[in-house]
């Protein structure tokens, strides 16, 4: 019998009414093993409804009541931090132990959520002016809604709701309709941990939802993480509608090899972070920037360690590579190896033709590595969001500079240098929102903020960390002037207010 799975709306599970549903597929084996209710207006309206009058009492609740519920609910997650990772692999494809490690980098926001207390904190000026005193604080917004992608269905969310609902705001979840299940669990620990109904709910649906999501006159703000172009939309489309706007676009991250690098950990880093999760990865290093004569060294250290890597069903322990989200993703994907060629570049690897024993019907894609790519080939130009890593060559970091800079994407970098001169430059220079030092992915912790530059990023606000605190509260300024009781009539004054 195929699972069904329904909307989450005022506490509780409400069945899908519009009779709508799209197919969520196990990537490993290509069956589609679920039915997910997709959101009518009329249900959208519903969780947006049921999120305005939780906020009634949540917005005017302490701020100890809401950090204790998510205390419980950390401590939920983490009993169940297996469950969550194998209800991801299972929609997702990728392997348990990467699985695993989402849920982490999710608990991090929750950590953070928990500890609020410090980032909420007003600020107070005495005596500004004779018996005059002035004080800051920051409040919630009331509802807010997030729009999520397929390729962290546990850790995007987190990124979001926990900070959110922290700060006194309820929440609207549009997770992403291919791996919809992790969103239905986590909402289902949230209510057991006491978390009032209403606080937080989650539709399915498609472009439906999203629209209705971002004119409806309820919703504050939103938050989104995706591809550039929808980005782009979200924050067009919600900010003429009135509302606040972080909208994490598309990457195409450069990871540049000085020649005094150490080309071993440089070898393992790319590899590692070109094709971890498959390359679906926001964060994914894309292309390499070999600088000097180390290219064909590198490139050779590569193809030796991409080759060894083993992939396989997420389920299989031994697998350190699962299969990609959708057939039709595969494909696409795969179209950027087959042009390669033809536009320049050398193949070094070809996994285009690859399938596991088993599970021939699974969105099986091998390792691909293309070497002097030029920079107008599609492969470099777009992000592919799959197991491709591109090699690009310079002469001198000045040219590989330009090079990364030139790209309208500016989300993460990295560098591999011993140089600690090279590196302050690069560090410096770069136009990219994350930067990493001999580190390829450089997500930062969940008490810094996360986000992009140019084009993988739309809105002021960073997601997470202090910018995530700010994003879901705004500012109020208060100047308070309490006469002494011995004080005269000072009359009628149409000037200036004085501040002596």
């Amino acid at each position: 019998m195929t699972k069904i799975v329904n909307h989450w709306i005022g506490g509780k599970t409400a069945a899908g009414a519009s009779g709508t549903y799209g197919p969520v597929t196990n990537p490993a084996t290509g069956e589609v093993t679920t039915k997910v209710a997709f959101a009518s207006v009329e249900e959208v309206d519903a969780a947006v409804a049921a999120a305005k009058e939780a906020y009634l009492s949540w917005g005017q609740s302490s701020l100890a009541a809401r950090t204790s519920i998510l205390f419980r609910f950390r401590a939920l997650l983490d009993a169940h931090r297996d469950e969550i990772a194998e209800l991801i692999t299972a929609e997702h494809g990728k392997v348990h132990s990467d699985a695993l490690g989402e849920v982490a980098r999710g608990l991090e926001i929750v950590d953070l959520a928990c500890g609020i207390n410090v980032q909420l904190k007003g600020e107070l000026s005495t005596q500004v002016a004779s018996r005059v005193d002035v004080s800051s604080i920051r409040q919630p917004l009331g509802v807010v809604a997030g729009i999520t992608p397929f390729n962290f269905p546990a850790m995007v969310p987190m990124w979001m709701f926990p900070l959110a609902i922290a700060c006194g705001n309820t929440f609207v979840l549009k997770p992403s309709e291919k791996d919809p299940s992790a969103s239905i669990r986590l909402a289902e620990l949230l209510a057991e941990a006491g978390l009032p109904d209403g606080v937080f709910n989650v539709v399915h649906g498609d472009k439906v939802a999203v629209d209705r999501l971002l004119a409806h006159p309820d919703v504050k703000a939103v938050s989104f993480v995706g591809s550039t172009p929808i980005a782009r939309y979200i924050h067009t489309t919600a900010s003429a509608n009135g509302k606040r706007v972080q909208a994490l676009g598309g990457a195409k991250n450069h990871m540049l090899v000085l020649p005094d690098a150490d080309l071993d950990a440089a070898a393992d880093a790319a590899v590692s972070a070109a094709y971890g999760s498959a390359g679906e990865r926001c964060m994914a290093i894309s292309a390499v920037v070999a600088v000097g004569a180390i290219g064909d060294t590198l490139v050779e250290k590569i193809r030796e360690r991409a080759e060894k890597i083993k992939i396989g069903p997420g389920t299989d322990p031994t697998s350190e590579m699962g299969p990609l989200i959708t057939k039709a993703h595969r494909d696409k994907v795969a179209s950027y190896v087959a042009g390669a060629a033809d536009e320049g570049a050398e193949v070094v690897l070809d996994g285009t033709g690859h399938t596991v024993e088993g599970h021939e019907d699974g969105h099986w894609i091998g390792i691909s590595l293309l070497d002097k790519v030029p920079t107008t080939a599609k492969a470099y130009q777009d992000e592919i969001f799959g197991p491709v890593l591109c090699v690009l060559r310079t002469e001198t970091y000045e040219e590989a500079i330009d090079l990364i800079n030139a790209s309208p994407f500016g989300n993460g970098t990295a560098i591999f240098t011993r140089d600690g001169g090279a590196a302050r430059r690069f560090q410096l220079e770069v136009e990219a929102g994350m930067v990493g030092v001999n580190v390829p992915i450089p997500v930062p912790v969940g008490y810094h903020s996360f986000g992009g530059w140019k084009d993988s990023l739309f809105g002021d606000h960073h997601i997470y960390g202090n910018d995530g605190t700010h994003f879901y509260t705004r500012g109020k300024v208060v100047t308070t002037r309490w006469p002494d009781p011995a004080d005269a009539p000072t009359g009628v004054d149409l000037g200036f207010p004085r501040n002596h």
